[in-house]
């Protein structure tokens, strides 16, 4: 039953041995780097920004991706190093006139030239194509070819002015050798700016440990200078009182020697200046005396009996 027809066999059942592994076309892997978001797979659009690898992104899509709080997140790997909108630096591309972009195949039946570039280097006019080096400069985001940097050594960018170093030119989409010493840069400067918040954070917690020991120093001060005036000040008023209880003292005394010596003679002095309308008050007085005459002739004695 069956097989009666026979059956062909495959190529791969006759031939026996190790596959041979496809190869990347590497005009596809320049145009996906290049051309498109390594985050989202869109097409670049400004504003485009660079990551501290060398990698090219969408600004928009970096900051759904950071927004992204959610538990079920898949961490993409060509963005793991990325922990907020600072670790990206927002490129200043310069246009290339010769583009005509995507008018020219819009239905897809034309060739693409993938030569021609959206971006063009401003020194040297190469074309941001994948073909030739280009870098960026991480203080201010202007993009060279690597050549116009070789040719051109200044310490300050050709476009803007801007000082730069070494250390600040990251090479676009290079290759891992570039990759490695990128990420070793990148992790250096994080563990630099870690420690210099350190640094900060101890210089202003000993300020602020400081400062209320300056105040409490001053305060001490100041309560011990107003006790040395107030010393001062009761020492003063007790000089002062001392010497007005002495010179009363003297005054006093000085009194009652005159009061010792002037009683004896000064009544009578004074006595003697009276008038004699004044002393006739008295019963002592001569006019207050009866004659014998206008004395009753009662045994009973009054007061005016003399």
């Amino acid at each position: 039953m069956g097989c009666d027809g026979g059956t062909i066999p495959k190529r791969h059942e006759l031939v026996k041995g190790p596959r041979k592994v496809e190869k990347v076309d590497k005009n596809a892997e320049l145009v996906a780097q290049w051309y498109y978001c390594t985050l989202s797979q869109e097409k670049l659009s400004r504003p485009i920004v660079a990551c501290e690898l060398g990698r090219l992104y969408n600004k928009d899509a970096v900051i759904e991706f950071l927004l992204d709080k959610a538990s079920d997140k898949v961490l993409v790997e060509a963005a793991s190093h990325i922990k907020s909108i600072k670790n990206v630096v927002e490129l200043n591309l310069t246009d290339n006139p010769a583009w005509t972009g995507d008018k020219g195949n819009t239905k897809g039946d034309k060739y693409d030239d993938i030569q021609s570039a959206r971006f063009i280097c401003p020194v040297v006019g190469l074309e941001m194509n994948g073909r030739h080096r280009f870098c960026f400069l991480r203080n201010c985001g202007c993009v060279f070819s690597e050549r116009a940097l070789k040719e051109i050594k200044t310490e300050a960018c050709n476009k803007c002015g801007t000082p730069f170093r070494n250390d600040d030119v990251i090479v676009l989409n290079g290759t891992k050798e570039d990759v490695e010493v990128l990420k070793k840069r990148m992790e250096d400067r994080r563990l630099k700016s870690k420690l210099g918040k350190k640094s900060k954070k101890l210089k202003a917690a000993e300020t602020i440990v400081k400062s209320p020991a300056a105040e409490d120093s001053s305060s001490s001060s100041q309560r011990n200078t107003e006790k040395d005036v107030t010393n001062v000040k009761s020492g003063e008023n007790r000089s002062i009182a001392f010497c007005k209880a002495s010179e009363s003292a003297s005054s006093s005394s000085g009194k009652d020697s005159k009061n010792a010596t002037g009683p004896s003679k000064r009544p009578i002095a004074h006595m003697e200046e009276k008038s004699e309308a004044y002393k006739s008050i008295f019963t002592s007085h001569s006019s207050a005396k009866r004659s014998k005459e206008e004395s009753s002739n009662w045994i009973t004695h009054t007061a005016y009996y003399f």
